[in-house]
């Protein structure tokens, strides 16, 4: 069972990574700088740069950890350190493009940084969302059976996660940080697709698209068509907001 769900996951993670990068690259094409939020050390930049010619001058990064945005600066890429629960450090209509994957679920205050993402797009830009969705058929399952949802909100003791985790589906070489102070990996509050897609238009933006991608616990060949049909309740959501 724990390879059915793993296979499952990674199939749902590259097919979730897959769509919101052609979408940002698909933004670039008009020209304008692009943020890249929760940046790492500029790892999409390589995407980016690779799939859609992406040049260090148009990229900006925003990152919380000051060893892994110090990695990318000394690549030679802008990226800042900042918090984003908290105003980003730019100005207002600064960016063509705001991307956030896998960010969302690991901000307290994700509500005021979707505000600071309008904020800081120019008109008719665009933010590509990629976050994990707490309404789904297998959190359910989970919450029904007395156990915490895989996709969080974790608490902030690793081995509760370790022993709450029913497949283990990430990488192995992962570890797990939840009591670090600025983990990387704990989800802290986590959206359902309704709501979060519900919020961007509340908050101002005039154009949203969502998709949905890993409807568990259907194996993998029914997975596209059933994504299509209903992408409320799956394992990973992409969206697409216009200024």
């Amino acid at each position: 069972m724990n390879a059915y769900f793993k296979n499952l996951y990674q199939r749902t993670m590259r097919e979730a990574y897959g769509a919101a990068t052609a979408e940002i690259a698909a933004s670039l094409r008009g020209g304008g700088n692009v943020l890249d939020c929760g940046a790492n050390s500029g790892r999409m930049f390589d995407v980016l740069a690779r799939d859609a010619g992406l040049v260090p001058e148009r990229y900006f990064g925003i990152e919380w950890d000051p060893e892994t945005a110090e990695k990318g600066r000394m690549r030679g890429l802008r990226i800042d350190c900042g918090d984003l629960n908290r105003p980003m450090p730019y100005e207002s209509d600064a960016f063509s493009c705001v991307f956030g994957l896998s960010l969302l679920e690991h901000l307290l205050n994700g509500c005021r940084y979707m505000k600071e993402c309008h904020r800081v797009l120019q008109p008719g830009g665009t933010l590509v969302l990629l976050t994990p969705n707490i309404s789904t058929y297998f959190t359910a399952a989970l919450i029904l059976l007395g156990k915490m949802p895989s996709s969080g909100p974790h608490p902030d003791s690793d081995a509760l996660v370790k022993r709450e985790e029913l497949f283990k589906v990430s990488n192995d070489q992962l570890q797990l940080d939840t009591e670090r102070e600025t983990s990387l990996h704990r989800h802290l509050v986590v959206f359902s697709y309704r709501v979060l897609l519900d919020y961007l238009k509340m908050i101002g933006f005039a154009e949203v698209r969502g998709h949905g991608f890993g409807l568990y616990p259907f194996p993998n060949f029914m997975q596209p068509m059933l994504e299509r049909i209903d992408p409320w309740h799956c394992h990973q959501m992409v969206f697409i907001a216009r200024k």
